[in-house]
């Protein structure tokens, strides 16, 4: 064996030892009690699916009686998943979805026990050994040039008629499980939403062995040809849709503040190359679970906010991942619709008065002591074109419309490979203060955003939407706040030299 061929089956090795243990024993009857304690509320007393919040969640729950798992590093010849892949699930969960990590609630040999047990809910393990893992001696590491014919590849093979070409999961047809299902693509460029790791190792298990119950194929062949890719190929995709990795589109810990930046002009608009200079802020959106009709199986995650003001106005660039762009009237987007279609929203929700204390308004609209302003924004229809308006409310369902030529809001957006780009720009200060936020300054200002995705048939008030942050309109810092403090310590310098003098000439 030569050299680096001991290398790349020690690294593979070493992959394998991190990612998973090894498989044990466990004990199926006391996997079972674990199973009807902690499990069954979702999976089903017989593993069939039907727990009482099944119903709810999207993906949803495996279906142990038949013996299918979507995540397995087994060889391609074996249908049945590796013991170490379902030990992995319940190690680690499932990122994105309802399951949950109990790596801290359950111990090694527990976690085996159920391995066990689920098992024991089908025939497909009857009489199989486990598989062997895949062969990842030969793994390509990733440099610009695998990337390079990685993403040749991709687009030889199609991946982009369901992952889109920038890898954000715009899909081109509508796609299910075989379940029945919705199923959207995975946006590649959130690496966090993958099931188990965005790992060359992992992607390329997924591209190996396709996703089992899903659209997503096993691309694995001898020769590439015909939508399928070789062995090389696909270690160089697996580079590639690593490579797709957006930290910009992650969340970050401790950001809170929206911060506004005072500039001598605003950008003109939400693809003007000057929001490149203004810093951007992630923030996870939520399904609306408050008041009903409550909403429980979103598609959009995150809305990416950047904020810019100037001597009287302010303009927010609000950029979110939507896998479809929904313009009711256009038969393309209602052929990919679940349910339908209706158009793209987003809104800006900022409190009438500016609290003096951390207290905020109610979060579903205010109340009546506690208005609340609310900056809206639609893809509209075919027909209408978009829509921006301005309101007040006073509660859910208690709007009134503000002047928007008044306020001088404005709103225009962009659709492009998977993202919208909406910028809403209103004055400062409106000529009513009763019924709008007067932006000011040096304030912390409650704000919160909320989402509509129309092919996923968000609307009212089944929508997503993110908790209350902190708005902050930085002023520019001037020259002064340098110069002062320097004058300041040239003084003292000054001062302690001359009384030192002072002292020795009496000495």
């Amino acid at each position: 064996m030569r050299l680096k061929e001991v290398v790349l089956f020690l690294a593979a090795f070493m992959y394998f030892a991190a990612s998973s243990a090894s498989a044990a024993p466990g004990n199926a009857e006391n996997g079972k009690t674990i199973y009807m304690k902690k499990c069954w509320w979702c999976h089903g007393k017989e593993g069939e699916a039907d727990g009482p919040g099944a119903e709810f969640m999207i993906p949803p729950p495996r279906d142990f009686s038949l013996g299918m798992y979507k995540y397995k590093t087994s060889t391609v010849d074996r249908v049945v998943v590796r013991d170490e892949d379902i030990f992995d699930m319940i190690t680690y969960g499932m990122p994105g979805t309802s399951m949950p990590s109990w790596k801290e609630v359950l111990n090694d040999q527990e976690r085996w026990d159920l391995v066990a047990f689920v098992k024991s809910l089908t025939d497909m393990f009857e009489g199989a050994d486990n598989p062997p893992a895949l062969d990842l001696s030969k793994k390509v590491s990733s440099s610009a040039d695998s990337i390079e014919k990685g993403k040749k590849a991709y687009d030889d093979a199609k991946c982009w008629e369901c992952h889109g070409k920038e890898g954000k999961g715009d899909l081109m047809k509508k796609l299910k499980e075989d379940s029945g299902s919705r199923v959207w693509p995975r946006n590649l460029a959130k690496p966090w939403t993958f099931r188990v790791s965005n790992n060359p190792e992992d992607i390329y298990a997924r591209v190996t062995n396709g996703i089992p119950g899903t659209p997503m194929t096993s691309f694995a062949a001898e020769t590439t040809g015909n939508g399928k890719l070789s062995e090389e190929d696909r270690w160089h995709v697996s580079n590639y849709v690593a490579s797709l990795a957006d930290p910009n589109r992650a969340t970050k810990q401790g950001q809170i503040v929206v911060k506004a930046i005072q500039t001598e002009a605003l950008p003109a608009d939400e693809n003007d190359p000057a929001w490149e200079g203004f810093e951007g802020t992630a923030y996870f959106l939520v399904p609306q679970i408050i008041a009903a009709e409550r909403f429980f199986i979103p598609s959009n995650d995150l809305v990416i906010v950047k904020a810019a003001f100037t001597e009287n106005e302010i303009a927010f660039l609000l950029e979110i991942d939507d896998r479809t762009k929904s313009v009711p009237g256009n038969s393309d987007a209602a052929a990919i619709a679940w349910g339908n279609l209706t158009p793209d929203a987003l809104a800006i929700q900022t409190p009438v008065v500016i609290p003096d204390s951390a207290e905020k308004p109610y979060f579903g609209h205010g109340d009546a002591s506690h208005p609340v302003s609310m900056l809206y924004w639609n893809s509209g229809s075919t027909e209408s074109g978009q829509i921006a308006k301005m309101m007040t409310t006073t509660g859910l369902g208690k709007m009134e419309a503000s002047d928007v030529a008044a306020a001088g809001f404005t709103a225009t957006s962009t659709y492009n490979a998977g993202t919208w780009k909406v910028m809403m720009k209103r004055s400062l200060a409106t000529n009513n203060p009763e019924k709008d936020t007067q932006f000011v300054a040096g304030k912390y200002i409650p704000i919160a955003f909320a989402n509509w995705d129309g092919s996923n048939g968000e609307a009212g008030s089944k929508h997503t939407m993110t908790t209350w942050y902190w708005l902050l309109l930085k002023p520019q810092t001037g020259s002064s706040v340098v110069l002062l403090p320097l004058a300041v310590l040239l003084v003292l310098v000054g001062g302690q030299v001359w009384i030192s003098g002072r002292m020795k000439n009496k000495a």
